[in-house]
């Protein structure tokens, strides 16, 4: 999945965005309560195991 793709559905399950990095954006998650970091290459894909780990920490 694509950065861009991903950050649409973090948006979706009510995720937001909080500050912005050099190389990571910091997320906030409601569901969860935790911050977690999402890469900024929105043109490139997700690593899996990166995804799936970000998702966790969403609650997605």
């Amino acid at each position: 999945m694509r950065t861009s793709e991903f950050k649409k559905l973090l948006r979706k399950n009510g995720c937001y965005l909080l500050t912005q990095g050099g190389r990571h954006e910091k997320w906030y998650s409601p569901i969860t309560g935790n911050k977690f970091a999402v890469p900024r290459h929105d043109g490139q894909e997700i690593p899996t195991g990166t995804l799936q780990a970000i998702k966790k920490q969403a609650g997605i």
